[in-house]
């Protein structure tokens, strides 16, 4: 099994709606914000080789949606999905399966590109089969007001049409290698994907825990949509992965791809963090 970070870019989000009640004397420690009180996050991704499968988790923003759109988040860095890839060696046919944990558009935006005459949508994927919690999906494509400007229809309806969209199943099983554990506070039935890589797991965090200044339970972003669900997953979560010694994986941590967690009198921490490769070789 071979498991390889996919960067899609950098983009910019308010501090404040990051951290929800925190006050920004505390979260601008860790997560310095500029003029405007934007700070800078990551699209990280995850390619996963397991057998004859190449399992992509996630896929970003995506290059389809309007100037104007991409302007209110100040994209940035030098990265993108294509290049990620094609520098693994990967190309977009190659690609068997992709694993979407929700639907808001930084996280599924690169599921969909403009066709050759720009006036329709294909697949980015078009060998892969895009898989989806059901339970999410009936929430996405019927959004509530709350969260309508994230789930954008271009994003998501292309797919069915296509016939490339498969739904999770009960088990909550991918492969042999990937299951998963479900979360309802930041949005309903998000899938964030566990994956066993020799004798090791590596939890792949989506927005449950989007980066290390999230770690504390009470550090809830303003975009969840049941703040106190948040609180309660994030800590149920974290005494699991002390438990069991589970490696998370950040996805929009500028700096720090995975690290482990700790407990002190205070609470929840990180501990060792870094590279992915540094945890799993």
């Amino acid at each position: 099994m071979r498991l390889i970070p996919i960067h899609t870019g950098n983009f910019m989000l308010d501090g404040g709606a990051m951290f929800g009640t925190v006050p920004k004397s505390i979260w601008q420690q860790i997560n310095p914000a500029d003029e405007n009180n934007m700070c800078n996050w990551s699209m990280r991704c995850l390619l996963v080789e397991d057998g004859d499968r190449l399992i992509l988790i996630d896929n970003g923003m995506g290059e389809k949606q309007s100037e104007k759109f991409f302007g209110y988040y100040y994209l940035n860095g030098i990265h993108s999905l294509q290049k990620s890839l094609n520098d693994a060696g990967i190309d977009f046919n190659d690609i068997t399966d992709v694993v979407l944990t929700h639907l808001h558009f930084d996280h599924c935006g690169g599921s969909l590109k403009w066709n050759t005459m720009k006036d329709g949508y294909e697949l980015t994927f078009p060998n892969a089969k895009y898989w989806v919690h059901p339970a999410h999906w009936e929430h996405a494509i019927n959004p509530n007001q709350r969260e309508k400007a994230s789930f954008l229809s271009e994003n998501m309806l292309p797919i069915q049409e296509f016939g490339n969209l498969y739904f999770i199943g009960e088990d909550l099983t991918i492969s042999e290698n990937i299951s998963g554990v479900l979360a309802q506070g930041h949005t309903e039935s998000m899938f964030c994907p566990k994956i066993n890589v020799n004798g090791q797991t590596l939890v792949f965090m989506a927005d449950m825990i989007p980066s290390i200044g999230h770690i504390r339970p009470n550090y809830v972003m303003g975009y969840d949509i049941r703040p106190l669900d948040t609180m309660r997953e994030r800590a149920d979560f974290l005494e699991d992965a002390l438990t069991h010694d589970y490696t998370l994986f950040f996805e929009h941590d500028l700096n720090v791809e995975c690290g482990k967690v700790i407990k002190t009198d205070r609470g929840f921490k990180l501990g060792d963090h870094g590279k992915l490769s540094e945890f799993l070789g």
